[in-house]
């Protein structure tokens, strides 16, 4: 037995293996012996130890609650007067239990379960919900009526408050909520009414900005060129966080609108508050977004309040908005230029505009935007000249490419001279050169006229020498003109808005008949741009030795006609240069006495010059014309053909022949009745007669009309005689001799 319970004492202390090798079995047996006194006695040290453990916890959980005790009781010895105040207010602490404070330590140690679950929300979201709530009840409580705006007009005009601004830019924060739709900020105001949205935008529009001069006590300098900003005045810092809210919301409502004449009186109530968004950077940055988006795809009219506005804010903060606002501008160019049509060139043409003023503000900037961009087109034209491939030819012969070609040669001719911007004419007229050598077919002539165009435009105006003759004299010499055309168009083609030609345009008469009119017109804008140089004779060569030779070779009249006269007004004005230069008397070394000479000779004209200011004024109308959809034709007063009915046509028919027989003699008078006797006439062939007489007067003013058509388009015809055969065949008198001839 010993044994045993020393094993057993003994048996917590035993590993795994020692506890295997024992004899469990019989200490088991031991364990049943005994088990009925054995248990007892576990059983009573089991609440022995209970016992003796709750005493310790208890001793514990009285220890700090004891001690607070004894801290209070010593109180009474310290501080006799504050432990009698004590007595007097506050009882409860005095009358300490040890058990409380103990409970309260215990439940604070030991989280216990709550005996009903509440719902998964924050404490913040219920605050939010309850204030959303609150702010619904606020807004729907609050309706703004036209009676309120008509008070706030009134108000603000006799003596603007900082509590009136406040009311008026909420009820205008809740109109531009309304555009939003649900979803947005909780608003103190409610506008449900549309005529209450109008009546509120309107009266911001006029009076806000009046209102915030006069609050503010702002008075523009006049010796000042830049305007007084609000944030100087001592007043600023009050207004703000309102002024902040009704800036926003103005932004907000120009990205919203979409009637033009709204958008534009936003806009220049936007132009007005101009200082105001220079003192709120994030607001102005928000605003020149919108500004950019108007300037490049609004109406006519936001596009021009756009850029005033734009224009306004470069300038009153060059140095920080510039830059951005240049590279923003240069993007949405290049975006919204992708298409190219008779309604979008003149938005384009806008664009390239206002984009060169606003390069005229900083010539430094201009030049890195230009050399970056610049040299990015130049990379698009050297991987497609090395990698020769359907992609990378397309990367270059597109209307976004050959649109920033011609941006830039307007931005460097605008701003000439300028020796910042001087060593970037060389690589644009190298990129534009290898654009028109690329693929030099002639499906692609409108591209080459695009580049041409854009380089006499540049030669012109920064007094540079570009070899653009040749390409042009190429066409007229590539181009079989006396090939007859193997179809005829009905609209002449428009090579404004067009890169490329389709195999049917090639084929078409107007194909060749546009193309002689380009080459016309480039030709001579080239040499006016050249017209008073002292070299025009030797420059002009060339080309009159290439015209006269295609005079030579042509056999259609109205090409030659063109190209005659074109020739003719070179060698008048390379006469009048040589004449001018014979009675020079300095050197060609001389440089001052050249510029002096050609200033001059500028000053004074030359035929040239004359001529194409005259041209220049009827090529403009004929372009407006062709923008505008109309044909030429148009303008020429044409006699008209007036159809008659045919209950008319017999009825006049008749008055006309009894007219003819009737101014015969008697005798003819009497044959013709007896004829028409012998032949039983009656009424009624004598209307089969007069149908007979009318279809066959149809038939014969047909057949002239043809044929008069058919002289006209005969290129080596008469002139006169054919003019007046058909202004007869056209006219409707001559319908009875026609009859005659044809009985």
């Amino acid at each position: 037995m010993a044994g045993k319970q020393k094993s057993k004492r003994k048996l917590e202390d035993l590993s795994v293996d020692e506890f295997l090798l024992s004899g469990f079995d019989s200490a088991g047996e031991a364990d049943s012996e005994d088990d009925t006194p054995t248990r007892n006695g576990q059983k009573s040290r089991k609440k022995a130890g209970q016992s003796a453990a709750q005493d310790k916890g208890d001793d514990k959980k009285k220890g700090k609650a004891s001690q607070h005790k004894d801290s209070l009781s010593r109180l009474k010895s310290k501080d006799p007067e504050f432990y009698k105040f004590l007595q007097k207010n506050d009882q409860t602490l005095l009358n300490f239990d040890d058990t409380d404070s103990s409970e309260d330590e215990e439940e604070r140690k030991y989280h216990t379960l709550p005996k009903q679950l509440e719902e998964a929300s924050s404490d913040d979201d219920e605050e939010q919900g309850e204030s959303t709530k609150k702010s619904k009840k606020t807004a729907e409580a609050i309706k703004v009526t036209e009676k309120m705006v008509d008070e706030w007009q009134a108000a603000i005009k006799d003596e603007p408050t900082p509590r009136l601004f406040r009311e008026i830019t909420q009820a205008f924060k809740a109109a531009v909520a309304t555009t939003k739709g649900e979803g947005g900020d909780p608003c103190r105001y409610k506008v449900a009414d549309s005529s209450v949205f109008n009546a509120l935008v309107l009266f911001c529009i006029r009076d806000v900005y009046v209102a915030l001069q006069r609050m503010l006590n702002l008075k523009p300098d006049k010796d000042q060129k830049k305007p007084v900003l609000p944030s100087s005045s001592p007043k600023w810092q009050k207004y703000q966080v309102d002024i902040r809210m009704y800036l926003s919301g103005i932004v907000q409502l120009l990205s919203c609108l979409t009637e033009a004449t709204v958008i534009s009186a936003v806009l220049r109530h936007a132009n007005q508050l101009v200082p105001y968004y220079l003192c709120n950077p994030k607001q102005c940055r928000h605003l020149l977004k919108q500004l950019i988006k108007q300037w490049s795809t609004g109406e006519e009219t936001s596009r021009v309040l756009a850029f005033l506005a734009l224009n306004k804010i470069c300038r009153q903060k060059q140095d920080t908005n510039l830059n951005p606002i240049l590279k923003q501008m240069y993007i949405s160019y290049v975006q919204n230029c992708k298409f190219t049509s008779p309604t979008v060139l003149p938005m384009i043409n806008f664009m390239q505009r206002t984009l060169t003023e606003m390069y005229s503000l900083d010539t430094q900037a201009s030049y890195q935007h230009g050399f970056i961009y610049i040299r990015q087109l130049a990379i698009h034209l050297r991987n497609a000249m090395t990698m020769k491939k359907k992609e990378t030819y397309q990367s270059v012969y597109n209307w976004q490419f050959v649109h920033c070609l011609y941006l830039w040669c307007r931005v460097l001719s605008t701003l000439h001279p300028s020796d910042v911007l001087q060593p970037l004419i060389y690589p644009l007229c190298q990129v534009i050169v290898g654009t028109i050598k690329l693929v030099p077919t002639s499906r692609y002539y409108p591209l080459r006229i695009h580049c041409v165009r854009a380089l006499t435009l540049l030669s012109g105006s920064t007094h540079t020498f570009v070899p653009v003759l040749p390409f042009l004299l190429e066409i007229i010499h590539q181009v079989d003109f006396n090939k007859k055309p193997g179809r005829m168009s009905v609209k002449p083609i428009k090579f404004d808005v067009i890169l490329k030609l389709s195999n049917t345009n090639m084929q078409e008469k107007a194909y060749r008949d546009g193309l002689i009119e380009q080459v016309y017109d480039l030709i001579l804008e080239y040499f006016h741009s050249q017209a008073c140089s002292i070299g025009f004779p030797e420059l002009a060569l060339p080309t009159i030795i290439q015209l006269k030779a295609f005079l030579k070779e042509c056999k259609v009249a109205n090409y030659c006609k063109q190209i005659r006269q074109l020739l003719e007004k070179v060698q008048e004005n390379s006469g009048h240069i040589t004449a001018r230069r014979q009675r020079a008397a300095f050197g060609v070394a001389d440089a001052a006495a050249v510029a002096k000479w050609e200033k001059q000779t500028e000053e004074e004209g030359t035929p040239l010059t004359r001529y194409f200011s005259q041209w220049k004024k009827l090529r403009e109308k004929e372009i407006q014309l062709e923008i505008s959809g109309k044909e030429r034709m148009e303008d020429l007063d044409l006699p008209e053909i007036k159809r008659r009915k045919i209950q008319e046509k017999k009825a006049v028919d008749k008055k006309e022949f009894k007219d003819l027989f009737e101014s015969d003699s008697d005798s003819d008078d009497d044959g013709g009745l007896k004829v028409k006797d012998k032949k039983g006439g009656s009424d009624e062939e004598d209307d089969d007669d007069a149908d007979l007489l009318q279809e066959l007067s149809d038939l014969s003013d047909d057949e002239g009309v043809g044929e008069d058509h058919d002289g006209a388009s005969d290129d080596d015809g008469g002139g006169g005689d054919d003019d007046d055969d058909e202004e007869e065949g056209l006219k409707p008198r001559s319908r009875p001799n026609s009859c005659l001839a044809w009985l």
